[in-house]
């Protein structure tokens, strides 16, 4: 299948929606993946759980997070790291038609850095390349047989990122530009959220530059602080654990991710996910 006649069928919405795998651990495993002919406006104060991708098809789009909108026409498209606030709806009375997918899994944010692809960045791409239809071609064919557990679609998730890496083109907007600058943390960040002693001075220290100004940036890009996009960090973190290992118990999960004791961290669980740790479990 090719771009031209994705779009030319003009597919009904469509969403697929994978169960947890079980005790298999998936370095990346895709959450969601979906297609809207005619995208509503959505607003997520607490943003999204997983990485989340979302491009245009048809029409154009605004997307709003930190302290910018940006236009999303056909041919381009957006990352989104997890627990992000942003919202996003179509322009004007003509309609909005997207394509998204959703993934997390323990091993995301490693392959997209090893991919050299930065959260947050928009991006743009020839009319011709893969990218154009690859996402429309992974639904069609999860529509043609069962992937209960999406691993094929998993392996399919690891492609378009290898193409997204090859092929899309970061846009020059002052979002990408400030995640430019605050790669090097994000990825301490990554590497360090258990430690419960970190501070503001230890985030600045990273970037060598004062704790003001590190907290205008994170305003700027996320519309967070940096302590509050930790924290937003930890919770996936611990949602992860939760999920992947029963064995776990909450109080070691809120060790190993940063929280000093269990009752602050089943507090800022439900204050950010609206259940506690033990019901999220259940769930999942």
């Amino acid at each position: 299948m090719n771009r031209s006649s994705w779009l030319a069928d003009e597919p009904a919405w469509q969403r697929f929606v994978f169960a947890p795998s079980g005790n298999l651990r998936l370095p990346l495993q895709v959450e969601s993946i979906g297609c809207n002919p005619n995208q509503e406006k959505i607003n997520r104060p607490e943003g999204y759980p997983c990485y989340h991708w979302l491009q245009t098809e048809a029409g154009e789009g605004v997307l709003s997070y930190g302290q910018g909108s940006f236009t999303l026409a056909r041919g381009s498209g957006v990352l989104l790291p997890p627990g992000i606030p942003h919202a996003y709806e179509s322009m004007g009375e003509a309609k909005w038609a997207t394509v998204y997918l959703t993934f997390g899994g323990e091993a995301a944010g490693a392959i997209l850095s090893a991919f050299g692809i930065r959260e947050s960045n928009f991006f743009r791409w020839e009319q011709d390349s893969p990218l154009a239809y690859f996402l429309g071609e992974m639904i069609e064919n999860i529509g043609k047989g069962p992937d209960i557990f999406g691993l094929e679609a998993s392996v399919n998730a690891y492609r378009f990122l290898g193409l997204l890496s090859k092929f899309g083109q970061v846009s020059n907007s002052s979002v990408t530009r400030n995640m430019e600058k605050l790669a090097p943390l994000l990825r301490w960040m990554e590497n360090n959220y258990s430690n419960a002693d970190i501070g503001l001075n230890d985030l600045a220290h990273v970037l060598n530059v004062s704790g003001r100004y590190l907290s205008q940036l994170f305003q700027n890009t996320f519309d967070l602080s940096p302590y509050a996009y930790l924290v937003q960090m930890r919770i996936h973190k611990a949602k992860e654990k939760l999920a992947a290992d029963s064995l776990l118990t909450v109080a070691e999960v809120a060790h190993h991710t940063g929280f000093r004791d269990v009752s602050h961290f089943i507090a800022t669980f439900r204050k950010h996910t609206g259940m506690t740790p033990q019901h999220f479990r259940k769930l999942h």
